[in-house]
C-alpha cells in the first residue's frame, strides 16, 4: 500500500494504491460522506492479487483531503468527477476502469460521459440513475435519515462516540445479512483516525450540479456492471433495475439479502465479476 496527498484541482486529494502500477488501473470511488476507508484493505488486496493496479481516495471533505466549513457549499458533483479524473492524471494513467459505490457510481456516470476516452469499464455498486427517473423512485428509509438527524448532538471531541456513530451508520444500511458489527468498528477506527474534520462530511449532503449530465445514461458506450443488493434501504432495488434499463446493454449482478453497502460475504462475488468485466 502506498498514501499520498495530491494538489489535484487546486485542492488536497489522499490517495492509496495497491498492486503493479503495471497492471490494469481500477479507480474505486466511494460514496457520500464516506472516506477511502470504507473500501477495506483485504478488498483492495484481494483485487490487486488479481492483476489489477487499485486505486482509492478521500473525496473532498473527508478523510485526509481538504475540508470545508461544515455547513458550506464548495463544490459540484461535476467537480468530484473532475478529481476522479485528476487522481488519473496524478497517477499518469490514461485509461482505467472505474468501481463506484452510491455517490461514486454516479460520480462514475459523469466521468464516462465527461472524459469518455479515460475509462474502460465502468461497475455501480448500490447506486441509481444520473437524472430525473431518481425522482420516481423508491425513497431513503426514514431510519437512515433519523441516525445523520442524530449528528446535531454528537460530541464530535469524543473519539468513542464518534467511532459508535461512524459505525451505526451502516447499521441503518444494512440489508438482512448478519450486520457486521466487529468490521464496521474497526473501520469507523481507521477514519475517526484519519480524519482532519469528521463533521465536515455533511457538506456532502448540499452537493449540486451535474445537470447537463442528466438523462444521458443512454450514451454511455462502455462495457456496463451494475451489482445492487436486494435489501438496500438507502437506494432500493428498484434503481439498480433502473440503472440497468438506462444504461444500454449493461449487466446487472444482483446480491440477494445485501443492502447498502459492500458485505464481506459479497466480496467473491464482486471481485470475481469485477475482474471479468475488466479482463475484456
Amino acid at each position: 500500500m502506498s498514501e499520498q496527498i495530491l494538489k489535484i484541482n487546486k485542492v488536497d486529494i489522499c490517495t492509496e494504491s495497491f498492486g503493479n502500477p503495471k497492471d490494469t488501473a481500477v479507480l474505486l470511488i466511494m460514496g457520500a460522506m464516506s472516506s477511502l476507508d470504507w473500501w477495506d484493505d483485504d478488498f483492495c488486496l484481494r483485487l490487486a492479487d488479481s492483476g489489477r493496479f487499485v486505486i482509492r481516495y478521500d473525496h473532498r471533505d473527508l478523510g485526509r483531503s481538504t475540508v470545508y466549513e461544515p455547513g458550506t457549499s464548495n463544490y459540484t458533483i461535476t467537480d468530484l468527477a473532475d478529481d476522479a479524473a485528476g487522481v488519473l492524471d496524478a497517477y499518469s494513467i490514461e485509461r482505467a476502469s472505474i468501481v463506484g459505490m452510491s455517490l461514486g457510481g454516479m460520480i462514475g456516470q459523469i466521468l464516462a460521459l465527461r472524459y469518455p476516452e479515460r475509462v474502460n469499464t465502468l461497475t455501480l455498486i448500490a447506486s441509481s440513475v444520473f437524472g430525473t427517473v431518481m425522482e420516481k423512485l423508491p425513497p431513503m428509509d426514514q431510519s437512515i435519515l433519523d441516525h445523520h438527524a442524530k449528528s446535531a448532538s454528537i460530541d464530535w471531541s469524543n473519539r468513542e462516540t464518534v467511532i459508535a456513530y461512524l459505525a451505526d451508520g451502516w447499521k441503518t444500511l444494512a440489508g438482512t445479512k448478519p450486520y457486521e458489527q466487529e468490521r464496521m468498528y474497526k473501520l469507523a477506527k481507521r477514519e475517526a483516525d484519519r480524519a482532519k474534520q469528521i463533521p465536515s462530511r455533511f457538506n456532502h449532503a448540499m452537493l449540486a450540479g451535474g445537470d447537463e449530465y442528466f438523462d444521458r445514461m443512454g450514451e454511455i458506450s462502455v462495457p456496463v456492471l451494475i451489482i445492487h443488493g436486494t435489501e438496500d434501504p438507502a437506494l432500493p432495488y428498484e434503481h439498480g433495475l433502473a440503472l440497468a434499463k438506462a444504461i444500454p446493454q449493461a449487466e446487472l449482478v444482483t446480491l440477494d439479502g445485501s443492502g447498502h453497502e459492500i458485505h464481506s460475504e459479497d466480496w467473491d462475488m464482486i471481485i470475481d465479476s469485477v475482474i471479468k468485466l475488466t479482463s475484456r
